[in-house]
């Protein structure tokens, strides 16, 4: 067991200073786009390039999780991203490099680090004890944490060292990575694919992942609020920054977000040494109504030791409740199903970022702002609590953003499949379920149907608060 956990740290070891060297190239990329075109909308759609292929990939990243060598996949992607970044390098040097080739090189990583990380994910309960669940997810949050710290290093790079040392550096890093990754001394049970040779068509293993889903419906249901969630997490992180900007500088700004990654970067430390509430749900029900809390705050005053204040707290909980969710998918689900839901898991809860992306800019231009302008609708009611002026229509949206997230919070509480999951639904033994079953008799995979349609095996016994553990 100690050679597993030895073998887990490495892996998090080299994904970390990998995704890390990634990240910096991603922003300084982003800057190159900027200065090269000076147009905010394709600057933009570096941010739409860096999420939505990988939304669009997800279901095929799951299947290649449970049906190939899972170190192997991880290794495959890191190689296809270290390409992608020398590509990008060469056409830099050749002075080559377009806007076009930015955009298709974030895509195309996008794709590679999720066909990684979900791998990585679906392996984790096989190498690391099923109580350290808690804690390994904290480390794997950590790793999110140094991402966003990633660009106050590069913006220090690039003035010494350029952007051709950046992507040197990132190449490095990858490189790292995948040595590590290489060594790591990993049993062939855990890095083996659970799934191989069932008889399954390659569209019913697409929606696999959905359907296991909808079969457990307290399952589904915290997939569904993980990505409600999200949508209001990522409407709060595109206004946050003009909202300071209303009434700061760039350097405030810069010293804010700063802030703000401490509180992402105390959260992920503090869940890596916690492992998170014992009653999982009832904890992320929690940590919600505290980020609600937080996100109404910052819209109280316009006050950079305000937002000093509730921006960590609110970046605190992310951790938490990001790692939570994810142990509980581990918990739950077999390891041979787990690469597809864990990609499922995520398509639904980053399917709502690229929304949040094209709804806030419209939202805080068009009817908040001019709402509390002086004289605006809203000037003479809401404006006379939190002002107005400019910022004060986005600061407004941060305390409908915190109400919805209560709501949010108010309606998990209400649900009993959900209160209920870690009670009803009996953890997977992930030693015994590699070797079962758990494709249906004849290789298919039932269509979605309620769950009084399904299969005996997957309903509750009489007398029992227990659903099966064999996936729909």
């Amino acid at each position: 067991m100690t050679g597993m956990l030895r073998g887990f740290g490495m892996l998090w070891f080299g994904q970390t200073i990998s995704f890390v060297g990634s990240a910096l190239t991603g922003f300084v990329l982003g800057v190159w786009v900027y200065q090269s075109t000076g147009s905010a909308t394709q600057f933009a759609i570096i941010s739409l390039a860096a999420v939505l292929p990988g939304i669009v990939f997800a279901p095929f990243a799951g299947v290649l999780a449970d049906r190939r060598d899972r170190r192997t996949t991880m290794l495959v992607a890191d190689l296809a991203a270290g390409l992608v970044t020398a590509g990008v390098a060469t056409l830099l040097w050749t002075d080559h490099l377009t806007v076009w080739h930015i955009y298709l090189a974030t895509a195309l990583t996008a794709v590679f680090n999720t066909a990684h990380i979900t791998a990585f994910y679906a392996m984790m309960p096989l190498l690391v004890p099923r109580e350290g669940l808690g804690r390994a997810n904290g480390l794997m949050q950590m790793t999110q944490a140094g991402q966003i710290a990633a660009p106050l290093l590069a913006g220090a790079l690039v003035g010494t060292i350029g952007l051709r040392g950046v992507i040197l550096i990132d190449l490095c890093t990858m490189a790292v990575g995948v040595a590590l990754l290489i060594a790591a001394r990993l049993d062939r049970a855990a890095t083996a694919a659970p799934a191989a040779g069932k008889q399954i068509t390659l569209r019913q293993d697409l929606g696999y992942g959905w359907q296991l889903l909808r079969g457990k419906p307290g399952l589904f249901q915290l997939a569904v609020l993980f990505g409600g969630f999200n949508f209001l997490f990522a409407l709060a992180g595109v206004l946050v920054q003009p909202l300071i900007l209303s009434f700061g500088s760039a350097a405030t700004l810069g010293v804010l977000m700063f802030a703000g990654g401490a509180g992402l970067f105390v959260g992920s430390l503090v869940m890596s040494a916690w492992g998170g509430p014992k009653r999982r749900v009832r904890g992320i029900i929690g940590f919600l109504a505290w980020g609600a809390v937080a996100l109404f705050l910052h819209g109280m005053y316009p006050s950079a030791w305000l937002i000093a204040v509730v921006a960590p707290l609110f970046l605190f909980t992310l951790p938490i409740l990001n790692g939570s969710v994810m142990t509980v998918i581990q918990t739950k689900v077999p390891t041979e199903s787990l690469g597809r839901v864990v990609a499922t898991t995520r398509m639904i809860g980053q399917s709502a970022t690229p929304v949040a992306y094209l709804v806030a800019g419209p939202l805080a231009d068009r009817i908040a702002e001019p709402a509390l302008a002086p004289g605006g609708a809203l000037a003479g009611s809401v404006g006379t609590v939190i002002g107005t002026g400019p910022g004060r229509g986005i600061a407004a949206l941060f305390w409908l953003i915190g109400a919805a997230m209560l709501l949010v919070a108010a309606v998990a509480a209400a649900r009993p499949r959900l209160r209920r999951l870690e009670v009803e639904l009996a953890d997977a033994d992930a030693a015994a379920d590699a070797d079962a079953d758990s494709e249906p008799a004849g290789g298919g995979v039932e269509e979605d149907l309620p769950e009084k349609d399904l299969p005996e095996k997957d309903l509750p016994e009489k007398g029992s608060s227990h659903h099966a553990t064999q996936p729909a």
